[in-house]
């Protein structure tokens, strides 16, 4: 609670400088879920309904989280250009550091996807991964084409990927046409649709869902506005606003249940969305209390420090403790779920841990390549003067 304290300003606005605490920790424990969500997964079959105890039911919502990540990032990545009066400091700068930070872990876990889905178990339904599956996700455009996914979390990606690209033409319509005009504009466009595809129910597939996921991202962006609002704004009660929210969407969740969930994520993505935009936003100014404190710890720091790298890699270990080691040591079923996750889970934190330490936080820390060669050299320099200076220390 210190850290909290030291770090809430006059308006009840949690900050490290640019950084809003708790965004971290929300984004660790919306990758944890999706881990979760991935043991329930494999370990029942017959998704999207559910083949497992009635009280995991909980469990099998893992398209919320993404979208909750997705609102998250858009809340994110609009916090600088709110205070700048929602000027983006340049195209093209915005795009390499997004395509730096995001790529070289992305990639580096392809690499480790593709040699478990060749060599291990396979990823898709489709069949194991081809030259298509290389081309595909290497080029993060399978939300335009289809092959046979070597990750299946991999399609998020691409819809960040895409979400990034427009990013600085919603920051323009932001400023030019205001938040309402804007997420009026482009949640229409996609209701429209909606309403247009036959029954009014339009069918996902594995891929062009940014335009179905647009609206959600464009919230999170217009809710990073609540950084520089009136401080009267910045005090509402956003935590029981989103609770409010999001009441009748849980309520038409549980009544009509998970099969039907699942085949409507198209209406119930964009009903959800202004709820989850709400709660970001009472995390961003402090609220509440309980759950800042949680968020403050170290663990969920920690967590979410190596949030993405999580995401990226616990699907092929999860598949590989589901499908190749706990059927020579539990019956299928719930011992295999309770196998999961004391295997499967811990295993999945601490590779991805060794993963970020590798391939995502040097990216994090250094903004090029020209910075991560003097951040290497300077620790190089470092070690070499301990090591010198010991050895002339007098011995004993």
């Amino acid at each position: 609670m210190a850290v909290l304290a030291r770090q809430v300003d006059g308006t009840g606005e949690v900050n490290r400088g640019s950084h809003v605490l708790g965004l971290d920790g929300l984004r660790g424990m919306a990758a944890l879920y999706v881990v979760l969500f991935h043991c329930w997964l494999l370990t029942f079959p017959g998704f999207p309904e559910n083949s497992g105890p009635l009280w995991l039911g909980w469990l099998m919502y893992g398209r919320v989280a993404v979208v909750f990540f997705l609102v998250l990032s858009g809340f994110s990545l609009a916090i600088s250009p709110a205070r700048r009066g929602w000027q983006h400091g340049g195209v093209a700068r915005f795009l390499r550091r997004r395509a730096w930070r995001i790529l070289p872990p992305y990639w580096a876990a392809l690499a480790l996807s593709l040699i478990i889905a060749f060599f291990v178990v396979p990823a898709s339904h489709y069949g194991p991964p081809d030259g298509r599956t290389v081309l595909t996700y290497s080029l993060v455009i399978q939300d335009i084409f289809t092959a046979p996914t070597p990750n299946g979390a991999f399609w998020s990606i691409a819809v960040e990927a895409e979400l990034y690209l427009l990013f600085p033409v919603l920051l323009f319509m932001r400023r030019r046409l205001g938040a309402t005009l804007l997420v009026a504009g482009v949640t229409l466009l996609v209701v429209v649709r909606g309403l247009l595809a036959e029954n009014a129910t339009p069918v996902e597939g594995d891929n062009w869902l940014t335009p179905n996921l647009a609206p959600v991202f464009v919230a999170g962006l217009v809710g990073a506005g609540i950084l520089v609002a009136r401080k009267e704004i910045r005090r509402l009660p956003w935590h029981w606003l989103a609770a409010l929210a999001a009441l009748p969407v849980l309520s038409l969740v549980a009544f009509k249940g998970s099969r039907w969930t699942v085949h409507h994520y198209f209406w119930v993505d964009l009903a959800i969305a202004p709820a989850m935009t709400m709660f970001i936003a009472a995390v961003a100014t402090g609220r509440p209390t309980l759950l800042m404190r949680l968020l403050a710890t170290r663990p969920m720091r920690s967590l979410g420090n190596f949030s993405y790298s999580l995401y990226l890699i616990h699907l092929p270990i999860v598949m590989v403790v589901v499908r190749k080691i706990a059927p020579d040591h539990v019956p299928t079923g719930l011992p295999t779920f309770w196998f999961t996750i004391i295997v499967g889970l811990p295993a999945s934190i601490l590779s991805a841990w060794l993963f970020a330490a590798v391939f995502e936080m040097p990216f994090k820390r250094n903004r090029s390549w020209k910075a991560m060669m003097t951040a290497v050299s300077s620790r190089r320099a470092s070690i070499d003067s301990s090591s010198r200076t010991a050895e002339r220390a007098p011995r004993t």
